[in-house]
């Protein structure tokens, strides 16, 4: 595959752009709390990310990865909502760009590819967060966790957007850091290039046998040149 052929560069947030864990486990305490559960670490949180706000909030609930049964819808919904007061209210100032991150998305950007976001975050706090930290400009579309029907590792915003974009498989890259990614780029019929650092429930990424593996998002321009 030429360098060339390829248009479309679609990137996961959290974990591979953004690292958002002490925002979202002071939302998440804040929630448990409220619900008179056990409160939330980082380092349980950085395990638990990845699948979504609802998953998310049930894994804290349950206090472990694998989601309690016997948990009530009710129980689940009433702390996804105060889950989201928190986390809006936060101001999402404890978040940080990873290093290289915007360096390298604005030289993509420069370079003629089309930058894109699939996050399975919910997304109402996709924008701001964007613009927060200055990129919001640099995407030609972002999709958010319920933004459709489906969500990673289901390839829906995949094709949603390789349609939108009218790009074809060989021209779209996904670039992200847990096994979703992967799985929605395989799913899709698309090439992904994995990031170690982020959050993949503790296993090492190479285990989701990506397509390509890269230290940090520098090191994507280059690829890209030899894929």
């Amino acid at each position: 595959m030429s360098s060339n052929t390829i248009k479309l560069l679609a990137f996961d947030l959290d974990g591979t752009l953004l690292d958002s864990v002490p925002d979202l486990t002071a939302a998440l305490d804040l929630a448990m709390k409220a619900v008179e559960r056990p409160g939330v670490s980082e380092t349980q949180v950085r395990e638990w990310v990845g699948n979504g706000a609802d998953i998310l909030v049930a894994r804290a609930l349950s206090q472990n990865i694998e989601i309690d049964a016997s948990l009530t819808d009710e129980s689940k919904s009433d702390a996804r909502e105060l889950f989201d007061r928190f986390y809006a209210e936060c101001g999402h100032s404890n978040s940080t760009l990873y290093p290289t991150v915007k360096e390298s998305l604005i030289g993509l950007q420069q370079a003629g590819y089309r930058l894109a976001i699939i996050t399975n975050k919910p997304y109402q706090f996709v924008p701001e967060i964007l613009q927060q930290h200055g990129i919001a400009d640099l995407f030609v579309d972002v999709l958010g966790g319920d933004s459709l029907a489906k969500k990673k590792p289901d390839p829906m915003p995949l094709t949603h957007l390789m349609d939108k974009q009218q790009v074809s498989q060989s021209e779209m890259i996904m670039i992200g850091d847990s096994k979703n990614d992967i799985l929605a780029a395989r799913n899709a019929g698309v090439m992904s290039v994995a990031l170690p650092y982020g959050y993949n429930h503790g296993e090492p990424i190479e285990q989701a046998n990506p397509d390509h593996l890269i230290q940090d998002l520098s090191q994507l321009s280059e690829l890209l040149t030899r894929c």
